[in-house]
């Protein structure tokens, strides 16, 4: 069964929203770590538009789970990165003009050169890289040459879809998942997924770590954050299933 790393992002938006000191997303890990997390992810955007250099480091200090890192292959970034030390880096593309990730790296166009020296740099600090790619079978064999140590399938696209494009997006996620199990990298996912659509990622073989922030917060604004973790790991790690019974 996969582990659950929460990301805090959201709790910073709030934040600087009015540019205060308040909800801290370094609370928000601590409540997200008793409600059961695995591991807490932030990504630290080139425009720093929620979470800060200074979130990070604190994390990286208070944070008893594994760190995750989400960030651009930006020479600034990396040497953030490499300085502060992250137990895990994903390397996701990065557009000012986006609302929030819209899919994965291509690893087969003109920023590939910028994301192996990130990857090298990285790796070079004992810091696990992960890359956040498409479902696509070309990125991933592109993936297993990179010396990564893992891939998240980004989901996005499932989660928006419905009905039988819904169970179209399920059978790629199907076969990308077992495209990086058989190249020997770990399997993570993440992008999209709320309590209503997470179980048929859970279930999917092999998978190892589910990243999940916007779905989290949204209901932690209700419940609290240690409550709203607790319902996300609860249904994460429930007994496999064979993925067959959400194509019906």
């Amino acid at each position: 069964m996969p582990e659950l790393g929460v990301n805090i992002d959201h709790v910073a938006t709030i934040r600087q929203a009015r540019r205060t000191y308040e909800p801290d997303p370094v609370w928000a890990a601590v409540a997200a770590e008793l409600g059961g997390a695995d591991g807490i992810t932030v990504h630290l955007r080139e425009d720093r538009r929620h979470i800060q250099d200074r979130d990070v480091r604190l994390l990286r200090e208070v944070v008893s789970v594994k760190l995750n890192l989400e960030m651009a292959a930006a020479e600034s970034i990396v040497n953030f990165a490499v300085e502060v030390r992250p137990d895990q880096a994903t390397l996701v593309p990065e557009r000012r003009q986006e609302v929030t990730t819209e899919g994965g790296l291509d690893l087969l166009g003109s920023s590939l050169p910028a994301i192996q020296r990130a990857i090298d740099a990285l790796k070079a600090a004992a810091i696990r890289v992960s890359l956040f790619l498409d479902p696509d079978p070309k990125q991933i064999e592109k993936a297993a040459q990179l010396g990564v140590d893992a891939v998240e399938l980004h989901t996005g696209q499932y989660a928006l879809a419905q009905g039988a494009a819904r169970r179209r997006a399920y059978v790629a996620l199907l076969d990308a998942a077992r495209a990086v199990h058989n190249a020997r990298l770990a399997l993570h996912a993440g992008h999209g997924l709320n309590y209503q659509n997470v179980r048929p990622v859970a279930a999917i073989p092999h998978m190892r770590e589910l990243n999940i922030g916007h779905a989290i917060v949204s209901r932690a604004v209700f419940v609290g954050m240690q409550e709203a973790v607790r319902q996300m790991k609860a249904l994460v790690t429930l007994p496999n299933e064979d993925p067959a019974n959400h194509l019906a």
